[in-house]
């Protein structure tokens, strides 16, 4: 059967969206066996599902002073690239921003505004990026205090972000990190952390595997999932094959590897099938038809077979992209926040209509901010900027950090002393405050929480307080 046969290549693509990189490297019996020991420590449930925004999220356009003085200033920084102040949607933190400055969000994000103002269920971190320790623009100028190498970079920023390194190289996430503190695993069927982006540095840790599925699930091996003869002893001899005994560590570690990625795919397609019933919709609302709405949907059906799974603890990871905005940002954004916003949206109520809300949080991470100058089409690439924090759990209604209320004078500022230039934004509040906060709601203890997020202890707030 020629069109049965599979090339390596494609072989090796199909065991990744099905598990591949959980499966290598075979836990040892006494890490597997505190794994165990940790999902039972924990009698509740609770998820983390990071949404990635890659190319550097333009946030100073999704969250938009709109009070006269600094909507004036807003405006002659951004130019062009000014949302107009008659369409932006307010909103009303609890919590007043300096000089009364009153804020609004970009017209796009309808739902974010409704989740903000009237569900108390999302929280703005204002102005939030890569620290190793507290920055002001002086020490930012004579260097006199570490800072996050190569900034501005899209490549080392998102590695910043996910991974908090600081200066020090390093080879896990913060998200890897939480599982290797936690035990690797909390429940006996699959690792703590699940993308449904492929192989990413935030969920890479020492110990404890992540487990890749495709944006629909896990994807069964082509020519192994028939039901007909010849499927079903394909399937045989591919096991027989994976079973065997070889002579090196590769081979056996190869072995294992495909194996695991063939059980793994079978146990989570088999539980997914419990809420994929045919013409019956798993949830009331609707997902948006794009990517990152097909990703949220399959975290949300992951998230209601977790009983099935023996899951407590779970970190997944979605993404989307298109927000390097140097240029058509005015024709580009708008659809992409509209994305976000209505993403985001449907997730939430699918959690609620679940009972598991105040168990389940969503958050932003995105490459860096960008500048608050246009360019002549779009914005350039900065440092601070704004995230979103979604869910039950979320003292919501809020903004987290010091939000730059802009002034005019000599020269555009934010607070007087946070821009180096070109509208970049040094930030106020660090990711890894950010980290510690939902790593610390997550189950991780306080004395784990420099593990996970490294520069902790240069900061005096360990924890921003936008969870409950």
């Amino acid at each position: 059967m020629k069109n049965a046969r599979i090339k390596r290549r494609q072989l090796l693509k199909i065991a990744a969206a099905g598990g591949m990189a959980y499966a290598f490297g075979r836990l040892p019996d006494a890490v597997h066996a505190q794994a165990i020991n940790s999902y039972a420590r924990f009698a509740d449930y609770k998820a983390l599902v990071c949404v990635f925004l890659f190319g550097g999220n333009d946030s100073w356009n999704m969250v938009v002073p709109r009070s006269a003085a600094e909507y004036q200033a807003y405006q002659l920084a951004r130019q062009n690239l000014a949302v107009a102040q008659a369409s932006l949607l307010p909103v009303t933190p609890l919590t007043p921003l300096a000089n009364g400055a009153q804020l609004g969000l970009h017209p796009s994000m309808p739902e974010i505004a409704t989740l903000f103002e009237q569900d108390g269920s999302c929280a703005v971190v204002a102005n939030v990026g890569p620290l190793i320790t507290s920055t002001t623009l002086a020490q930012y100028q004579a260097r006199s205090v570490a800072l996050p190498p190569q900034l501005f970079s899209h490549n080392d920023q998102q590695d910043q972000w996910q991974s908090l390194r600081g200066k020090t190289v390093s080879a896990t996430g913060w998200a890897g990190r939480i599982a290797d503190a936690l035990g690797s695993q909390t429940g006996p069927a699959l690792p703590l952390n699940v993308s449904l982006s492929g192989q990413n540095l935030f969920q890479a840790g020492a110990g404890a595997q992540s487990y890749i599925i495709g944006p629909t699930g896990p994807v069964n091996y082509a020519g192994l999932d028939g039901t007909d003869a010849l499927s079903i002893a394909r399937k045989g001899g591919f096991e027989a094959v994976a079973r065997a005994s070889y002579g090196t560590v590769y081979e056996r570690a190869f072995a294992g590897v495909q194996q695991r990625a063939l059980e793994s795919a079978q146990t989570v397609n088999n539980a997914l099938a419990g809420v994929r019933t045919p013409n019956t919709p798993a949830f009331s609302s609707a997902f948006p038809n794009s990517p990152l709405g097909t990703q949220l949907k399959t975290v949300a059906e992951m998230i209601a077979v977790r009983g099935t799974l023996q899951a407590s603890r779970q970190i997944f990871f979605v993404a989307t992209g298109g927000f390097d905005s140097h240029d058509d940002q005015v024709a580009d954004q708008p659809g992409l926040l509209a994305n976000v916003s209505a993403c985001l949206d449907a997730f939430y109520r699918a959690t609620v209509e679940m009972g598991v809300a105040q168990e389940v949080t969503a958050f932003t991470q995105s490459d860096f901010g960008r500048t608050l100058t246009s360019n002549g089409d779009g914005t350039d690439h900065a440092w601070g900027g704004v995230q979103l924090v979604v869910g039950g759990a979320v003292r919501g209604h809020d903004v987290y950090g010091r939000y730059p209320v802009l002034r005019l004078g000599a020269t555009l500022a934010a607070d007087g002393a946070d821009d180096v230039g070109g509208g970049r934004f040094i930030p106020t509040t660090s990711s890894d405050q950010y980290a510690a906060t939902l790593a610390r709601w997550f189950g991780v203890q306080d004395a784990d929480l420099a593990r996970v997020a490294p520069s902790i202890g240069n900061f005096t707030q360990r924890d921003l307080g936008f969870l409950g």
